[in-house]
């Protein structure tokens, strides 16, 4: 696609927005930068307009997007807004700061989505093919854009990407060489409404994959297995605890690929830094990826037992007077924090709740017998979730009014021998800008006792 002279709008100034309105100005396109906060609650306006980017700030762009080639937006943006009528009707493209880079990619991408365990995957994924590619880029909704990365890339290079269902909403073309999809489990039902919506939005990760790509997935969940039934792809599996006829799995701690009539013990999970069978999940579709970028074995073992996991994912802090401090900031929706919780070897004193995502929490409660002795609740779905545990018989929990207090209780509840972790099934945005404002502010009120 030729960007020379296009009129562009680029709506949203997070990261992806500023990135990917700088690509296309590189790329010689005419770019408007949009976003609906002010001037003066915006950073880099200067140094923008200076590169010759235009602005259209304090409102959306209903009155100029029918006069644009194409937008390009931010995953935050909401796709229900009027803007996107109105895109429609005047035939303006509008896609995702994604599929724009995959546009001008020069070179092969893995991409890694699911509801949990992306974060993990990615980064392992992407230590792993570094061993090859020692100039991969690891893009995505890992926090890198994927647009600020793309200029450097060259036919040999690789791209290791993170891919949400936000991001996933507004591509088309988007056709990575290797796609995985680690589980679905009912999030962001706010934005996509209904588990259905969200799974086959998820399903565009391998949409325009044919017979020459791979496509990773979990065996162990039903949603997951099924799409092996909707792609031309090359199919690998991995499970925590079913033996494959051909996949990687999990056999007596040993983490074994099988492949035809060759059966390979890889490395047993004693042998790896992270913790929690859904850990182990992700190594094994790290492992698969690399497998399928031909990375040879003796280098994705030794990036394996070398890794030892990502910030704000059940991330040791220390241990102050006996107890251990977990922050699981990352952990945003029931399932994740119920990874959170089961990977706990001690009696844990509970942190959670946040942002109202539209989730249930009735799974994520019954699983609080087995390993939670007493929760501390903050944030918006404080009350919610305090009803919740009464009527599964649960009342070992305290409202905050703040996460500074909540760490404060933790001290006082949690004894020598205990746990606290911080994994509050709930996204941050009522308190925190995100999950990683949320995870230092934990671990710089706990490192300062």
């Amino acid at each position: 696609m030729d960007f020379k002279n296009k009129k562009a709008i680029v709506c949203g100034m997070a990261r992806s927005g500023v990135s990917a309105a700088l690509l296309l100005k590189e790329l010689g396109a005419d770019v408007t930068l949009q976003d609906i906060k002010e001037r003066e609650q915006l950073e880099n306006i200067e140094y923008l307009e200076n590169k010759g980017i235009k602005m259209y700030l304090g409102k959306n762009p209903d009155d100029i997007i029918e006069d644009m080639d194409f937008a390009v937006v931010s995953p935050g943006i909401p796709t229900g807004l009027p803007f996107f009528d109105i895109a429609k009707k005047a035939g303006v493209d509008v896609i995702s700061e994604v599929e724009l880079s995959y546009i001008v990619t020069p070179c092969p991408i893995a991409a890694v989505t699911g509801t949990n365990g992306k974060t993990t995957t990615t980064a392992l994924a992407g230590e792993i093919i570094k061993k090859k590619y020692p100039s991969c880029a690891v893009v995505g909704n890992i926090g890198v854009p994927y647009s600020g990365e793309v200029s450097r890339l060259t036919v040999s290079d690789y791209v290791v990407a993170e891919i949400s269902s936000f991001q996933l909403e507004t591509s088309c073309s988007f056709h990575p060489h290797i796609s995985a999809v680690l589980n679905i489990t009912p999030d962001h039902l706010d934005r996509h409404k209904t588990v259905e919506n969200y799974t086959a939005i998820k399903e565009k990760i391998f949409a325009n994959q044919n017979e020459n790509d791979f496509l990773i997935l979990n065996y162990n969940d039903c949603l997951t297995r099924k799409m092996a039934e909707k792609t031309k792809s090359k199919i690998l599996f991995f499970s925590s605890n079913v033996k494959l006829d051909e996949g990687i799995y999990i056999e007596n701690g040993n983490i074994i690929l099988k492949r035809g009539s060759s059966e390979k013990k890889l490395m047993n999970v004693e042998e790896l830094k992270v913790l929690g069978v859904h850990n182990y999940e992700n190594v094994m579709a790290a492992i698969a990826i690399g497998i399928c970028a031909e990375v040879d074995m003796e280098s994705i073992i030794d990036a394996v037992k070398n890794f030892s996991g990502v910030e704000h994912r059940i991330e040791f802090v220390r241990t102050y007077e006996g107890v251990d401090y977990y922050n699981d900031s990352k952990g945003t929706n029931c399932d994740a924090a119920i990874r959170g919780i089961m990977a706990m070897q001690k009696p844990c004193v509970l942190i959670g709740g946040g942002y109202d995502k539209g989730a249930k929490y009735d799974e994520w409660v019954e699983k609080f017998d087995e390993k939670v002795k007493h929760i501390i609740l903050i944030g918006a779905t404080a009350d919610k979730i305090a009803k919740c545990c009464e009527s599964h018989g649960f009342t070992d929990f305290t409202k905050a009014g703040s996460l500074k207090e909540a760490v404060e209780l933790s001290r006082k509840i949690a004894h020598e021998g205990d746990c606290v972790l911080l994994s509050p099934a709930c996204a941050s945005w009522d308190s925190f800008k995100s999950y990683e404002e949320r995870g230092e502010l934990f671990k710089n009120i706990v490192n300062d006792f």
